[in-house]
């Protein structure tokens, strides 16, 4: 593990499963830490008006880092948590940028509730979470960022065999089946309703060896999501997905710059 994954761990074990916020905010960050979960403010001083409450409200914290990887300066992580034995339940899909010294600088991120049953079978997290192949890692970016350009952003839905395998396509979007057929049913039960998913903006791209997540703004009908997707890859196809999304809230509920 690199220093930059190590000290992002480390920041969500001692600092928020552990309790220790100050003592790991303060040693795991850079001179800033600018914030774009919406609701924690810039700094030191936002990241512990915000945990410090949290702490307190939820008093037992089973906290798990699902996977993780480090893409030069950038680190991100898909996390499970628990809190007060049950009581409430979400996944957490993180992208932190580092300095120089390997310490936290900014931070991405988005929370969904785990859902409590799936139309694959499949849960929000499980799979393999091994990174193999990384002399592969800039080949499946590119691959990935074709496919978020030419399908999620261009609507070319008539390509995705181009870039995902259509013989196994395992599917971790709680409302979705594996296959395409399971993708394109999904995409048309939500344009149905009125809710067609198109993105907008891919915002980053960072992967390491089979593993590629993309950070995204997309609307679902009328309404802006930010949205990280995790990808693995075998043979330069897509095989299987992993999302999770978070609607933007009004800018005046902001409590910084914003999502991205």
């Amino acid at each position: 593990m690199g220093k930059k994954l190590e000290n992002v761990r480390a920041l969500y074990m001692e600092g928020i499963r552990d309790g220790n916020a100050r003592a790991a905010v303060t040693r795991y960050t850079g001179d800033r830490y600018t914030q774009h979960s919406t609701g924690v403010a810039d700094g030191v001083e936002g990241f512990l008006e915000f945990f410090e409450p949290f702490l307190e409200r939820n008093p037992v914290r089973d906290i798990r880092i699902i996977r993780g990887f480090e893409d030069g300066q950038y680190v991100f992580v898909q996390a499970y948590q628990e809190l007060n034995n049950g009581e409430d339940k979400w996944i957490t899909t993180d992208l932190f940028d580092t300095d120089d010294n390997d310490l936290i600088i900014e931070h991405w991120d988005v929370i969904g509730p785990v859902a409590t049953t799936t139309v694959s079978g499949h849960s929000q997290i499980d799979g393999p979470t091994e990174i193999t192949n990384i002399e592969d890692t800039e080949r499946n970016k590119a691959i990935v960022k074709e496919f978020a350009k030419t399908v999620l952003v261009g609507g070319n839905y008539d390509r995705v065999t181009d870039y995902i395998s259509s013989d196994t396509y395992i599917q971790h979007n709680p409302q979705a089946d594996d296959g395409l057929a399971g993708f394109a049913a999904f995409a048309a039960d939500l344009a149905a309703k009125g809710l067609a998913m198109k993105y907008t903006d891919i915002f980053k791209i960072v992967g390491q060896g089979n593993f590629v997540v993309s950070y995204s703004k997309m609307l679902l009908g009328d309404d802006q999501y930010a949205v990280f997707d995790i990808f693995r890859l075998e043979n330069e196809l897509i095989v299987e997905h992993w999302d999770n999304m978070e609607k933007i809230l009004p800018e005046d509920q902001w409590g910084n710059s914003g999502k991205f």
